[in-house]
């Protein structure tokens, strides 16, 4: 009789990216491939985001060294990314746990931010409450540095896209010197002012305004413009016709439905709920609100300068990652393997300052609305109240007269009466 010979199929891996790019992904991506086909594992990575989870036919490709091996150092994501955020129906009537079953797979890993965080934790509980025997790792991802990682630890992608930011902020700012105009740059940031405080700081911007900032008083576009006046008006007295004001978008998130009508401006919303503020420019608003200003007669304002909008927003999400996020990012990968082999599921994968690999468990960092809450700058924190207080250039008590020139109301544009601090 003919021998018959039976192959076990491989255990594998499923890989998804959610929410938007950032650098590093593809460096996670080939790390953890490269590790666990050398553990003999197939790799798959998942198309879609968590829309291949809850689809019957979903959109996969099987990693290999190759693959790995092509990516690992390049900027953008080999998966094809999504926000899709499935609804609690979608678990009972969508979920493909068919899939992970007919590819032999052992392990979820996830790639994402906040939202896709929080929707990893909603995995794990769906998986655990099943009794389905499949583990569940998250590696967080975010330029926006807002994930409450211990120690502050950066999340990967941030470091990167603030180099970069970094290094157009400084050609806008010697532009503005060049120029001798003003410039408003605003960046990305929905729920933290991370990337706004570390490009403006890195390059010597005089004023950086961030939600965090509104501490102790509500955010208002008028404080948010006279913050920026307060900078123009300083450095003209000191004899300096140029500067520039950076700005996280994450102040439109904090302004009251009010606020925000009495603006003018009329946002659209994604499937989150948050205002889609990639489709509009937010230097530009600024740029015509603090010029409007002005120009306004009843402002009382004698200034003459001339001020330019700079958007950053998408040039940071897909370049390479720099050398920071290329280690940290191959550290990340190479700790899922070691989480999966130690049997940890339902945790993200945490690297400490001296390279330990840690997990840190979804459930402990979640608020009380199932949620995790994102990570704020801390503004009384040393080294913000030194960029404030030494590189910033703003109206105080001691300018006043001085103001006069430009101005009948300085006390308006005094940045600590603005901010009641």
């Amino acid at each position: 009789m003919p021998r018959i010979q039976i192959f076990a199929m491989k255990r594998s891996v499923v890989i998804l990216a959610g929410g938007g790019p950032a650098p590093g992904i593809n460096t996670v991506i080939g790390s953890i491939t490269k590790t666990f086909i050398s553990h003999e594992y197939r790799v798959l990575g998942l198309h879609g985001g968590y829309k291949g989870i809850f689809s019957e036919t979903p959109e996969y490709v099987e990693l290999d060294f190759k693959i790995a091996d092509s990516i690992f150092n390049k900027g953008g994501s080999y998966l094809i990314m999504s926000r899709y955020k499935p609804a609690d129906k979608d678990f009972i009537e969508k979920f493909n746990i068919d899939f992970f079953k007919s590819n032999n797979v052992d392990l979820l890993v996830t790639i994402g931010g906040d939202d896709t965080a929080s929707t990893a934790n909603r995995i794990a509980k769906f998986l655990a409450d099943h009794d389905y025997k499949i583990s569940n790792i998250h590696v967080p991802k975010t330029i926006d540095n807002d994930l409450p990682l211990p120690d502050n630890r950066p999340t990967f992608g941030y470091e990167s896209a603030k180099s970069e930011g970094s290094r157009i902020a400084a050609t806008v700012y010697e532009d503005a010197r060049t120029s001798n105009n003003w410039f408003i740059l605003s960046t990305m940031g929905r729920s933290a002012g991370h990337l706004a405080f570390g490009i403006g700081s890195s390059a010597h911007y005089p004023m950086i305004v961030i939600p965090e900032m509104f501490n102790k008083s509500t955010i208002t576009i008028d404080k948010i413009v006279n913050l920026a006046i307060s900078a123009i008006i300083k450095r003209t007295i000191l004899g300096i016709n140029y500067g520039a004001v950076a700005i996280s978008e994450g102040v439109f998130h904090e302004l009251s439905d009010e606020e925000i009508k009495n603006s003018g401006i009329h946002f659209s919303y994604d499937e989150h709920e948050h205002p889609e503020l990639g489709k509009v420019s937010k230097a530009h608003i600024f740029c015509e609100m603090i010029e409007n200003k002005i120009k306004d007669k009843s402002s009382k304002l004698r200034l003459k300068n001339k001020i330019r909008p700079v958007e950053l927003g998408y040039e940071l999400r897909c370049q390479h990652p720099v050398a920071f996020d290329l280690v940290y990012c191959t550290e990340l990968g190479i700790g899922v393997y070691k989480l999966f082999r130690e049997n940890k599921t339902g945790c993200m994968v945490y690297i400490t300052h001296d390279g330990r690999v840690e997990p840190l468990y979804l459930k402990d960092i979640q608020g009380a609305n199932g949620k995790i809450p994102p990570r704020k700058v801390d503004i009384n924190s040393e080294s913000v109240q030194t960029v404030i207080y030494n590189i910033f250039d703003y109206i105080g008590e001691d300018d006043y007269e001085a103001a006069l020139t430009y101005t009948d109301y300085p006390e308006q544009y005094d940045f600590k009466k603005i901010l009641n601090w």
